[in-house]
């Protein structure tokens, strides 16, 4: 029965608090082998003026935004094309890998993609089905599993097309997105 003490600054927003109790239950949980119902973590808040490192009173950091939910977001943004919104999410060193014959194809900028999907398809827009979270040090890793629809060149419809997205997202800003999907498969079925 692991119980584990966190001590916060007084100020952080009940979900955060909620998100952070859950996020360390799951580590416990990944860790030892005990049930979920029998792992206890306990939240001390202290006000400010209590919390003093090295001769400074201390105050609340940020809170990390909800990985899964800015993925949405920017995968939403990329649909209707918003790229100056959507690159607001881009790390400096942020990089694309679609899948490709020898490797895959990889861009830097938001418009190369939109230029390699022309190629492809008139539009594509996802249905998710799953969206998870995974942490490392201060690394969020988000998978996004689902199907493609949309429609090819000649304006024919196409859907239910598998796909996965991985995202490596620090600081509440992308580093990489890696693309897997059977949409090189779809269009070479149609010949």
């Amino acid at each position: 029965m692991p119980v584990v003490n966190v001590t916060l600054i007084e100020g952080y927003p009940e979900d955060v608090r909620v998100r952070l109790a859950e996020r360390i239950t799951d580590a416990v949980a990944a860790t030892l082998d005990a049930p979920l119902d029998a792992i206890t973590v306990i939240e001390n808040e202290v006000k400010p003026a209590s919390y003093m490192r090295g001769r400074t009173g201390r105050r609340p950091g940020a809170a990390q935004l909800v990985a899964g939910e800015l993925v949405e977001r920017f995968l939403r943004l990329m649909e209707e094309r918003k790229l100056d919104e959507a690159k607001t999410f881009l790390g400096e060193d942020f990089v694309m890998v679609f899948p490709g014959a020898s490797g895959g194809t990889e861009m830097r900028r938001l418009e190369d993609l939109v230029a390699f999907s022309a190629t492809r398809y008139r539009w594509v827009k996802k249905r998710i089905d799953s969206i998870d979270e995974a942490y490392r040090g201060t690394v969020t890793t988000v998978i996004v599993t689902g199907t493609l629809y949309g429609e090819w060149q000649d304006g024919t419809p196409f859907e239910n097309i598998r796909f996965v997205d991985r995202f490596e997202i620090e600081k509440g800003k992308f580093r990489r997105q890696q693309v897997w999907n059977d949409l090189a498969i779809a269009m070479a079925a149609r010949g």
